[in-house]
């Protein structure tokens, strides 16, 4: 699709679900313009996530001990050099409660990842969150990281951006509602889904590598 077809097709999406759009809002990049990130460094990301998630739980829970046992896995995988600035702090003992939370919730991000590499069927219902044990499947049912590799297959870059464009338009409906008019509708979305989902979906397009410095304006 066009960037315009896009924009309207997302709105009319949107508009089924009973939530509130801005006609103003800017339309997603044309995909001849967006470059995509490689298979391999979407499928290290998206191990490197999950196991940071299970990480950050285990410490989050105070099980110390527990998390060991994620970072041993992560080099297994060989993905211990792909962290980002948060998940390197849960592995070097400096991690702050904040950056605990931020990566628990990189499971959503995780989600639309597992979405790209075409493990998931369809993200977008945005009303809860992911189905957690399902992402933990994907990486702990593999014999290693090529073995994952393997399972997976990029989607088309047109695909990526339709989702995209769908989650843009969301998270302006969620900001608008929690911080400027509680009388704009979400629907039922969930406005920290939405949000994180987002950012694995804008990484993937950008050249940015910490995911957490991506900016998410809408």
């Amino acid at each position: 699709m066009t960037p315009q077809e896009r924009k309207a097709h997302s709105e009319k999406l949107i508009a089924e679900k009973g939530i509130s759009i801005l006609p103003s809002l800017p339309m997603t990049e044309d995909a001849s313009e967006v470059k995509l990130r490689s298979l391999d460094e979407v499928c290290k990301r998206a191990v490197a996530a999950l196991l940071s998630t299970q990480i950050a739980i285990e410490l989050n829970d105070d099980h110390t001990e527990d998390a060991g046992r994620f970072v041993n896995l992560m080099k297994y995988f060989g993905v211990d050099d792909v962290l980002n600035a948060k998940e390197s702090r849960l592995l070097n003992g400096t991690a702050s409660k904040q950056d605990v939370l931020d990566v628990v919730w990189e499971y959503e991000c995780c989600w639309a990842l597992f979405w790209a590499l075409g493990l998931v069927e369809d993200i977008s219902d945005a009303s809860g969150i992911c189905d957690c044990i399902q992402s933990i499947r994907f990486v702990s049912q593999v014999e290693s990281y090529e073995d994952f590799k393997s399972r997976c297959t990029l989607r088309s870059t047109d695909e990526i951006l339709d989702m995209l464009d769908l989650y843009y338009r969301y998270h302006w409906a969620v900001v608008q509602h929690e911080h400027i008019d509680p009388k704009c509708s979400v629907g039922d979305l969930n406005g920290e889904v939405v949000f994180e989902r987002r950012r694995g979906l804008e990484w993937l397009i950008c050249d940015t590598a910490d995911w957490h410095d991506i900016s998410l304006d809408t």
